[in-house]
């Protein structure tokens, strides 16, 4: 996931990606649990991936109540 790109994207984009990921994450971990996952590596990278779309949510989110104060 390129950092450049959810920099430019707005927060009701960036919600929309945030619940794809969680479903992905979700689907990774059901995976796993039958032993159907042969790339494990998939779960730590959605992971974080889902935590940098959080932080740019937060950010947005408070330069939006600065704007508005």
């Amino acid at each position: 996931m390129d950092v450049n790109e959810l920099r430019t994207k707005s927060i009701e984009d960036l919600n929309e990606q945030l619940r794809s990921l969680e479903k992905d994450l979700f689907a990774h971990r059901m995976q796993q649990s039958t032993g159907q996952l042969t790339q494990t590596h998939l779960l730590k990278q959605v992971s974080k991936d889902i935590a940098r779309v959080k932080t740019f949510l937060n950010q947005k989110s408070r330069q939006i109540g600065l704007k508005e104060s």
